[in-house]
């Protein structure tokens, strides 16, 4: 006997999407084990090769708590590119007391970027999800603040390149979030317009950029860096995480 096709949660049911745009870290994947271990990394590994303190100017200035793991919902952590992030950290360098030359290399020597193939951890069972909403007929997109090589790179290693239509990332020279440029991207690429699209995302700046691109639903998940009241204000709807948008 043919299993049943879980449906779509009813908020989304009764605008009839035809597309889903979801934001990737916080959202898909867990937010803080990729992204506070790789802080914490990073500073470890800029005191080591300077000899000096700098890891508590370098989470004040990422918005980040070490202590408590905290990362600030509209800090530079959460919603910085990857390039800005570079630049914050040359930045804490530069109030040291070491040379122009000193920093140069030890930004040579140190700075990289999360690997989402060791680091990231799904938030929920991905190829299941977008298997069903693509039943229902909706296609997929993602639109990350993060760079669009890692991004990529992630879906293919997961197995979703079948499932997802588009992929957007904040060094694709399209104005970031909270403008609408992304989401209007997308629905123009797919052809799909922006009151059938939902827009899902853990931070608020992801709802703002889809309030703003007039998408006919803004879902909020919990699994991220935002409180219930934080995504209040431009969620229609607020779930624990993605795995809500479908009845199972």
């Amino acid at each position: 006997m043919q299993s049943k096709i879980p449906p779509l949660h009813p908020k989304l049911a009764n605008i009839e999407p035809a597309l889903i745009i979801f934001d990737k870290d916080g959202t898909l994947i867990d937010f803080k084990t990729m992204w506070g271990n790789w802080m914490i990394g990073l500073a470890q590994r800029l005191e080591e090769a300077a000899g000096l303190s700098i890891a508590p100017q370098l989470f004040e200035a990422m918005d980040y708590d070490a202590e408590s793991g905290h990362i600030a919902p509209e800090g530079n952590l959460a919603v910085t590119p990857m390039a800005g992030l570079r630049n914050l950290t040359y930045q804490v360098l530069q109030e040291t007391s070491l040379s122009e030359t000193m920093i140069s290399e030890i930004m040579a020597k140190v700075w990289h970027t999360p690997n989402p193939l060791t680091d990231s951890r799904p938030l929920a069972d991905l190829s299941f999800l977008f298997g069903v909403l693509r039943t229902h007929g909706l296609k997929i997109a993602i639109a990350t603040s993060d760079d669009h090589a890692p991004t990529e790179a992630l879906v293919i290693e997961w197995g979703l390149s079948p499932l997802v239509d588009v992929m957007v990332g904040a060094d694709d020279g399209i104005p970031i979030k909270p403008a609408p440029d992304m989401v209007l991207y997308i629905c123009d690429t797919l052809k799909i317009p922006p009151d059938k699209t939902v827009m899902v995302g853990d931070n608020v700046a992801d709802l703002q950029m889809g309030r703003a691109a007039g998408v006919g639903l803004t879902v909020g998940v919990l699994s991220g860096v935002s409180t219930t009241m934080e995504l209040t204000g431009e969620a229609d709807i607020v779930l624990s995480a993605i795995g809500e948008l479908i009845k199972t």
